[in-house]
This record gives C-alpha cells, structure tokens and sequence, in this order.
C-alpha cells in the first residue's frame, strides 16, 4: 500500500499532501485557472465536485490547495499517481 503522504515543494513552501488509495479518474481534470487564485482539490475522493473538495471528506482529511503561477488550463492529477502533487504527470497511462 502506498503511504497517503506524500512531501510537495511549491516556490520553496514545503507541503504534505494527502492522498486517498480511491482513484477519483483515470484521466486529469482539465481546468481553467486563474494567476494568483487558490484552487482547493479533493484529496479523499468523497467530492461529488470532482476535482474541487465540497465538504465531504471524513474528518481529518484536508483538501490540497493549489496557488496557479500563470492563467490557463491546469491537469489536475485524477488517479492520485502522480508524482507530481497535484498536478498530472502521466503516471495514469500505466493503469
């Protein structure tokens, strides 16, 4: 089994990540993002908003923040693989 925490570096801000063993896609999401505005994503795989969090994840679950650097579309990671946070690394193709 896969430890659930996983250490993040993001603009020298050390982060632990949370991840759930529930892969909540087997592709990324494809999200519009905006520079400078933080985007909280599920990481218990409970949210019916998928990739966002809406509240439902059991208690002491909390969801990943993610700050975007630059306006665009963001892959948010689906298959909680990737290496790379929260972001898609490709790690789903293997599945």
């Amino acid at each position: 089994m896969r430890d659930p925490y996983r250490k993040y570096n993001h603009k020298n801000r050390a982060f632990i990540l949370t991840f759930t063993e529930e892969a909540m896609s087997n592709a990324p999401y494809a999200v519009e993002v905006e520079a400078g505005k933080s985007y909280w994503l599920c990481s218990c795989g409970k949210s019916k908003g998928q990739p966002y969090c809406d509240g439902s994840h059991p208690a002491g679950t909390i969801p990943n923040e993610h700050v975007a650097e630059k306006t665009g579309t963001a892959y948010f990671c689906g298959c909680n693989k990737s290496k790379n946070g929260v972001m898609c690394d490709g790690s789903h193709k293997g599945t």
